[in-house]
C-alpha cells in the first residue's frame, strides 16, 4: 500500500474513533495491521477475552514468525489452559491443550509434556514453577506487563504502536478545503451555497442575488487556530501516543551508535513458568510513521497561509449541523528567496560602550533593535541598538544566600568574581534567563525601558552553569541548563522547579540544543571531551553518543526553520571545525573551510536566514553560504575585534552584534541601517516635538505624576510576601520592596524631568468616530476581530455592528485605522445580528459575547438564549440554553474551540462542549453573578472573576477550584452592588489584569497574588473598563468623566491622560462617556472605545509622535543579598573555556 493510502486509513480511524464507531474502529486496525492498539489490547486481556486477543494480534502476527512471536501467543495461551484448570473446567482444558498448545510441540516436546502432566494434579500450583500463582486478576496482569515488553521488543510491531499526532477531525477539514475550492472555481458562486452532497463534485447554479465576496479580497476570515496535538478520543484515549519515541532523525543517529543498549526483553525459550517481572526495560526507540519526502503536505498550521478568506459558512472549530464547512485555504511552498552578499549585515552601524568584556548576547525575538547582553564581571545591560540607549543594566548579587547551597557561598567568598556565560531570551520575548559561572540562573521579567523585575533565582549546578536555553516540553515553558557537574537538568520556568536530571556525560557539559521534530521534543549536549548526546524528556538516558570534530568545545544550533542542523568547535590545539550534519544518519555532511591554524580561544556561531553562517574568527567575522564550503566574506568591523568575537544575528538577520574588548559594533545591512536610522530620527523627532510643545504650546500640559496620576499606586516586590505601605512624596503608594536607591545618577535624572503627558485637543491625536446610520444605543461590549481588519460591537439593544476597513492606497494594509473610515457592514440580505432578549428587565442583562479565532462566527447573549451567528451572512446558525439562568460571560477555551466556558447570572459557571451539546462541569464558587473569565494555555487555568470582587483559579484538567481571593477594595469605598470585575491575561499567560470600579490591580495566577494596585482617588471619576495593549506593554483605562488613561502595564504607573475634549465634540452631553474600551490586535498604540450614546471611536497617538506619551521612571527591583558564607570552591581545571 503507497505512503498516502496508508495515511488515509489512519485518517478514517481518527474520525471512525470520532464519530464512535468503535468496534469498526478496531477492526479496521486489525485488517489493516498499520496499528495496534496497545490500550484495546491490554483491556481484552484483563476481561480475558482470549478469542478476540487473538483475532486482534492475527492482524499483525502469525505464531511461527519470530520467536517474540511466538512466545506472545505461549503465554497468552498458556494463562487460558491455566484458567480453565483453576475452574476445573477440565474439558475445556484439554480442548486448549490439543488446539492451542499442541503447536508448540514440535519447538519444545519437553514442556509440552510438563503441561499435559498439570491435568493429573488437583491444584497445577502443586508444579514448583507455578507455585507462585495467584488469582486470575493478578496473573493477568503480570502476565500482561510482559507481553508488552515483548510486543515493544517484535520486530514487526516497529511503527505500529505510535499513532501518529493529527489535528481534531483532520478527514473533515481536508474534505472542507476540498469543498471550499470547488465553490472558488464556480462560474457563479453563491454567497452562501447549501451543499447537500460528497458524491459528486460541487458547482452552484445560475446566481439569485448577490455575487459571493471573492474569497481573495475579503480578509475579515483568518486560518484555522491551531490545536494542541492529537486529543484523547473515548474513555481509554485509544490513540494517545506512547511516551518516548524518537524523530526520524535522532533515531536515525541512534541506529549507527554501538554504544545504544538493545531492549531487556528475551525473545528467547519458551517455559512454564508464570511471566516474571525482569529488570527495568529501556525501548528501543521507534521511529514515527513520516510522510512521503515526495510529497509536500500544507497543513491547517502552515505559516504561509494565504489571505483569503472564507466565501460562506462557518469554521469547523465548532462542528455544528451546517450546510458547508469551510477552511482558510493553505498556500503553496515559497521557494527559498535568492540572497547576494549584499544581504549580510557588513556595515558598522553602532559602536555602544558595554565597560567589560562581554560573553554573551541575545537579540530580543519581537523587538528587533533590543539587545541583551552579559560581561565577564556578571553585569547584564539590555541596549536600544536604534538611539544607542542602554535602557536597563543589573549587576551580579545573590538574591536570597540563605536558599543557597553551602558550596556556592564558599567559592563566593573564596573567590567573588562571576562572570555571565550565556544570555536568553524567552520565546515571547517577557522572560530571559542568565547563567553565570557560579552555580546560579536568573530569570528576569522584562515588559520594555528600564522595567527589569527578578523572577526566579535557581542554584542550578555544583560548579559553572555553562549554558542556558528554553523549550517548550509538554506545552508548558521551562529552562534548560548544563554545567561543570556534568549534568543536564530542565527546570519549570514559571515556579523553578525542577522537572528533569539528565547524567551520562563523563565531563562537564559545556553546551545544550533543544528541538523538536515529528513532535517529539529532545535535547542535543555538548561536553568538553567532546561528546554530543541527546536526550528525550524521560528518565532512560541518553540516546545517542558521538564525538564531535576537535574532541573539545563544541555548540549546536539548528537554523531558522529547524530543518538543518550545525556545529561549530575548537579542540584543544586551537583548530576549529564549522560542519553540518546529517541527521538521519548521524554522519557529518558538510565541512567548512576558511579558518584560522590555532583559533585564539574558542570559535562561536550564529545562523540566520535559512541561508547564511558567521562565525567569530581571526579578529574578524567570517560568512558562509549554507550550501557552500568555502567562506563568502571576511569583515573585520573597522578593527577592534578580539580573536574570536562574540557574534549574534537579530531574527530577520539584518543586524549582527559582535563584541569588542569593553562593548559591543553592531554591524547592518541596508536593510538594517534604514531601520537603525528611522529609530534615530524617530527618537529625536520625538524629544523635539515634546520640547518644543512644553515650550510654546498652552494646549498641552505637562503636570507631575502626583497631579496628574489622580490615583495612588501600590507594587507587591517580587521575593516581598506581606505588603507594608509606605508613602512616597510623590504621592506613590509602594511596598518597602519596590523602595530602591536609583542605580546611576542618569536615571535620577530621568525621574526628574519626566512629565505626564496630557492630551487635550483634537489636533493632538488621531481620532475617529465610526459611521453608523443604524439606532445608535449605548455600547456593551466591544472587539476587534482577531485579523485587526473590522470592530464588532453588541449594543444594549442585542443588535451587533460590524465595521471594516477596506485595503486601498489610503490604507494599504486594510487594517483598522483613526485615518480612514469604515464602511458598516451589512450582508446584501439586510440582516443584522440580533440577540434574543431578557424576557424580565432587559436592562439589567449583562450583555456578553466571545469571537471565534478565525473570525468566522460570534457567540452571543444578552440576557436571553446563546446565539451562533454566521460572521458572513449575518445568519442565525443555532440557538442554546435558554434562561434562567443567564449567560453573562464567554470563553473558549485555547486548546478546544468546542468547549466554551459560560458565566451564569446564578454565580454558577458551565463548561459546556458545542459539539455535543453537553454540560461538562458546573463550577461553583462565586456568590454573585459571572463576570469575567480567562483561560490561560500555559498554566492550564481558568480565572474567573465576578459582581461579588472575588478572583478564583480553576484547574482545567479536572476544573477543580485551586485558590480564590477578593478583591481588595479600598477603605471607605461602597462599590455598586452589581460593579462588574473583568480579567484578562497579559502575554505571559503567568500575571493577569483585574479591572474594577474601583483599581486596576495585577495578579500572579497561579497563587492569586497581587503584585500591584492602582486606585483612583475617592474625588476621582470610577473606572469603567480597562485593557492591555496587544503587547501587553500598556493597559488603557476608561473612566466615568470620559477620560482615558494609558499605564504602563509593569508599574501601573500612568504615562498618558487622554481626556475627552481630545475626541468628543463640544455639544455632547456629559453623560456621554466611554463604557467599554479595546485593543488592536497587533497595532499596540490603537485602541476604540464603546460610548454610552452608541458611538464607537478609534484612537491612535499622532504619527510624529508614533506613542502615548513616553515611560514613567520605575523603581529598581529588590536588592539582591550579599554572598557569605564557607565551604570548598570546585576546582578552577573544571572550569570550560568560553
Amino acid at each position: 500500500m503507497s505512503s498516502l493510502s496508508r495515511e488515509l486509513v489512519f485518517l478514517i480511524l481518527q474520525f471512525l474513533d470520532e464519530e464512535k464507531f468503535k468496534e469498526t474502529v478496531h477492526k479496521l486496525e486489525q485488517e489493516s495491521g498499520f496499528f495496534f492498539n496497545m490500550k484495546y489490547f491490554e483491556d481484552a486481556v484483563h476481561n480475558g477475552e482470549w478469542d478476540e486477543v487473538e483475532r486482534y494480534l492475527s492482524g499483525f502476527t502469525k505464531v511461527d514468525d519470530n520467536r517474540y512471536s511466538m512466545k506472545i501467543f505461549f503465554e497468552i495461551r498458556k494463562q487460558k489452559y491455566l484458567e480453565s484448570l483453576d475452574k476445573q473446567d477440565r474439558a475445556k482444558a484439554v480442548e486448549i491443550l490439543v488446539k492451542d498448545l499442541k503447536v508448540f510441540s514440535s519447538f519444545n516436546e519437553d514442556l509440552f509434556k510438563e503441561i499435559t502432566q498439570l491435568l493429573t494434579l488437583d491444584n497445577f500450583r502443586e508444579n514448583e514453577q507455578l507455585s507462585k500463582y495467584g488469582d486470575t486478576k493478578s496473573a493477568r496482569t503480570i502476565m500482561l506487563v510482559e507481553l508488552k515488553k515483548l510486543i515493544e521488543a517484535n520486530p514487526l510491531f516497529r511503527d505500529k504502536l505510535l499513532f501518529p499526532s493529527l489535528k481534531t477531525s483532520r478527514l473533515r477539514t481536508l474534505i472542507n478545503q476540498s469543498l471550499n475550492w470547488q465553490h472558488q472555481l464556480c462560474k457563479n458562486p453563491r454567497p452562501n451555497p447549501d451543499i447537500k452532497t460528497l458524491f459528486v463534485d460541487h458547482t452552484c447554479g445560475q446566481p439569485n442575488g448577490a455575487r459571493a465576496p471573492s474569497p481573495a479580497g475579503n480578509t475579515l476570515m483568518g486560518a484555522i487556530p491551531k490545536a494542541a496535538g492529537f486529543p484523547p478520543l473515548g474513555a481509554h484515549a485509544p490513540f494517545q501516543p506512547t511516551p518516548t519515541p524518537l524523530p526520524t532523525g535522532l533515531a536515525g543517529w541512534m541506529a549507527n551508535s554501538a554504544q545504544v543498549p538493545h531492549p531487556a526483553v528475551s525473545g528467547g525459550p519458551i517455559g512454564l513458568g508464570a511471566a516474571t517481572n525482569p529488570a527495568a526495560l529501556l525501548k528501543r526507540p521507534r521511529t514515527p510513521p513520516t510522510n512521503n519526502p515526495a510529497v509536500d503536505y500544507q497543513t491547517a498550521d502552515s505559516e504561509h497561509v494565504l489571505k483569503r478568506g472564507r466565501p460562506m459558512g462557518v469554521s469547523d472549530e465548532v462542528n455544528l449541523p451546517v450546510n458547508i464547512m469551510p477552511v482558510t485555504y493553505p498556500s503553496q511552498n515559497h521557494t527559498q528567496s535568492a540572497y547576494s552578499q549584499e544581504d549580510l549585515p557588513k556595515t558598522v552601524a553602532r559602536t555602544l560602550n558595554q565597560g567589560s568584556s562581554v560573553m554573551s548576547m541575545d537579540f530580543h525575538p519581537v523587538q528587533q533593535t533590543v539587545l541583551l547582553v552579559g560581561t565577564n564581571v556578571g553585569d547584564l545591560g539590555i541596549w536600544e541598538v536604534g538611539t544607542r540607549e542602554k535602557l536597563a543594566s543589573k549587576g551580579f548579587k545573590v538574591w536570597d544566600l540563605g536558599a543557597c547551597s553551602m558550596q556556592l557561598q564558599a567559592a563566593l567568598v573564596k573567590d567573588p568574581s562571576v562572570s555571565v556565560n550565556r544570555v536568553m531570551w524567552s520565546p515571547d520575548g517577557t522572560l530571559f534567563g542568565v547563567a553565570y559561572s557560579k552555580h546560579i540562573v536568573h530569570t528576569y521579567y522584562y515588559h520594555g525601558g528600564d522595567d527589569l523585575r527578578p523572577h526566579l533565582e535557581i542554584d542550578a549546578h555544583n560548579g559553572g552553569v555553562n549554558d542556558l536555553a528554553f523549550s517548550h516540553p509538554n506545552k508548558q515553558l521551562c529552562i534548560i541548563t548544563c554545567g561543570d557537574d556534568k549534568s543536564i537538568k530542565v527546570w519549570d520556568a514559571a515556579t523553578g522547579n525542577k522537572q528533569y536530571t539528565f547524567e551520562g556525560h563523563e565531563a562537564p557539559v559545556y553546551s545544550v540544543c533543544p528541538h523538536y521534530k515529528e513532535n517529539i521534543q529532545f535535547i542535543f549536549s555538548t561536553a568538553v571531551d567532546g561528546k554530543i548526546k541527546a536526550w528525550l524528556y524521560d528518565n532512560l538516558g541518553s540516546r545517542v553518543d558521538y564525538d564531535a570534530p576537535g574532541h573539545w568545545c563544541t555548540t549546536m544550533a539548528y537554523n531558522a526553520d529547524g530543518t538543518r542542523l550545525f556545529s561549530c568547535g575548537t579542540s584543544k590545539d586551537g583548530d576549529s571545525y564549522l560542519v553540518e550534519w546529517n541527521e538521519s544518519e548521524g554522519v557529518v555532511k558538510r565541512t567548512y573551510a576558511g579558518f584560522r591554524k590555532r583559533s585564539l580561544g574558542v570559535v562561536q556561531f550564529d545562523t540566520t536566514k535559512n541561508r547564511f553562517l558567521a562565525a567569530g574568527d581571526e579578529f574578524a567575522v567570517k560568512f558562509w553560504d549554507m550550501d557552500n564550503v568555502n567562506p563568502l566574506i571576511s569583515v573585520d568591523a573597522e578593527g577592534g575585534l578580539p580573536a574570536s568575537p562574540r557574534i549574534r544575528f537579530n531574527k530577520e538577520g539584518m543586524l549582527l552584534a559582535a563584541s569588542t574588548d569593553n562593548g559591543i559594533k553592531i554591524l547592518a545591512n541596508a536593510d538594517g541601517l534604514r531601520l537603525l536610522h528611522t529609530l534615530e530620527n524617530r527618537s529625536f523627532d520625538a524629544s523635539r516635538v515634546n520640547s518644543e510643545a512644553v515650550a510654546k504650546s498652552p494646549t498641552i500640559n505637562s503636570l507631575t505624576s502626583v497631579s496628574a496620576a489622580g490615583g495612588t499606586s501600590m507594587g507587591v516586590g517580587d521575593r516581598v510576601a506581606p505588603v507594608v505601605a509606605m508613602v512616597g512624596l510623590n504621592g506613590d503608594n509602594r511596598s518597602v520592596g519596590d523602595v530602591k536607591p536609583r542605580i546611576t545618577d542618569e536615571s535620577m535624572e530621568k525621574s526628574k524631568i519626566w512629565k505626564l503627558t496630557e492630551i487635550n485637543e483634537p489636533s493632538q491625536c488621531r481620532s475617529l468616530r465610526l459611521p453608523d446610520n443604524l439606532l445608535q444605543i449605548k455600547v456593551s461590549r466591544l472587539i476587534y476581530t482577531n485579523s485587526g481588519v473590522a470592530i464588532l460591537a453588541l449594543a444594549a439593544n442585542a443588535v451587533h455592528k460590524l465595521w471594516k476597513w477596506q485595503r486601498n492606497d489610503r490604507n494599504t494594509t486594510g487594517k483598522a485605522t483613526a485615518s480612514v473610515a469604515p464602511q458598516l457592514w451589512q450582508p446584501s440580505s439586510g440582516i443584522l445580528m440580533t440577540n434574543e432578549n431578557a424576557e424580565t428587565n432587559p436592562e439589567e442583562a449583562l450583555p456578553c459575547f466571545a469571537l471565534s479565532k478565525n473570525d468566522s462566527y460570534v457567540m452571543s447573549a444578552s440576557g436571553g438564549k446563546i446565539s451562533l451567528f454566521n460572521m458572513m451572512t449575518f445568519k442565525t446558525m443555532t440557538t442554546f440554553m435558554a434562561p434562567p439562568p443567564a449567560a453573562t460571560f464567554l470563553a473558549f477555551h485555547p486548546q478546544d474551540n468546542n468547549i466554551i466556558a459560560i458565566g451564569m447570572d446564578d454565580s454558577s459557571i458551565q463548561i459546556y462542549n458545542v459539539r455535543i451539546d453537553e454540560v461538562k462541569s458546573k463550577l461553583k464558587g462565586h456568590q454573585k453573578r459571572i463576570t469575567g473569565l480567562a483561560f490561560s494555555h500555559a498554566l492550564n487555568v481558568l480565572v474567573s472573576s465576578g459582581a461579588d470582587a472575588q478572583l478564583c483559579v480553576w484547574s482545567t484538567d479536572g476544573w477543580e477550584k485551586q485558590a480564590g481571593k477578593f478583591l481588595q477594595i479600598p477603605t471607605g469605598r461602597v462599590p455598586a452592588s452589581h460593579a462588574e470585575t473583568r480579567v484578562q491575561f497579559h502575554q505571559d499567560q503567568i500575571h493577569f489584569l483585574a479591572v474594577h470600579e474601583t483599581q486596576i490591580a495585577i495578579y500572579e495566577a497561579s497563587k492569586l497574588e497581587c503584585l500591584k494596585q492602582w486606585v483612583p482617588r475617592e474625588s476621582s471619576a470610577p473606572i469603567t473598563h480597562a485593557t492591555y495593549s496587544c503587547d501587553s506593554q500598556l493597559i488603557y483605562t476608561s473612566f466615568v468623566d470620559g477620560s482615558v488613561g494609558v499605564f504602563s502595564a509593569a508599574t501601573l504607573r500612568l504615562r498618558c491622560r487622554i481626556n475627552p475634549t481630545a475626541y468628543l465634540p463640544a455639544n455632547l452631553s456629559s453623560n456621554t462617556y466611554p463604557l467599554v474600551i479595546a485593543a488592536h490586535p497587533s497595532e499596540p498604540n490603537q485602541f476604540a472605545l464603546g460610548l454610552t450614546d452608541g458611538g464607537v471611536h478609534v484612537l491612535e497617538p499622532l504619527e510624529s509622535e508614533g506613542k502615548w506619551g513616553t515611560v514613567p521612571p520605575a523603581e529598581n527591583g529588590p536588592g539582591p543579598s550579599i554572598p557569605s558564607g564557607p565551604s570548598a570552591a570546585p576546582p578552577q581545571s573544571e572550569q570550560p573555556p568560553r
